[in-house]
């Protein structure tokens, strides 16, 4: 049964930065793809970036690129997002997610002031 837990969110002003973890178990991180979603009230769920399971591939969307970067350590089993000048409409629950066995993490809340 795999398990991926999201951590890092919190409140930061708007221009500022944070770091958001997602911590996987259960299966075999290193051979898996991963994603990152976010979910704003009434709105609905967006795809953020991606991360081919060697690190060596991303994509991010428009609405993100060139302020975060996705990345991962295979050896602890974890994937990040690093999120930089962030903006109030970035306001989210940020969830994780491995496509090929669908599994989705309880999400971590970040929320940006102006």
């Amino acid at each position: 049964q795999g398990q991926l837990v999201e951590s890092g969110g919190g409140l930061v002003q708007a221009g500022g930065s944070l770091r958001v973890s997602c911590a996987a178990s259960g299966f075999i991180f290193r051979r898996e793809a991963m994603n990152w979603y976010r979910k704003a009230p009434g709105k609905d769920q967006e795809w953020v970036a991606y991360i081919g399971a060697d690190g060596g591939a991303t994509r991010y969307a428009e609405s993100v690129k060139g302020r975060f970067t996705i990345s991962r350590n295979n050896t602890l089993n974890t994937m990040y997002l690093e999120m930089n000048n962030l903006k109030v409409e970035d306001t989210a629950l940020y969830r994780c997610n491995s496509p090929r066995y669908y599994y989705w993490g309880q999400g971590t809340q970040v929320t940006v002031s102006s």
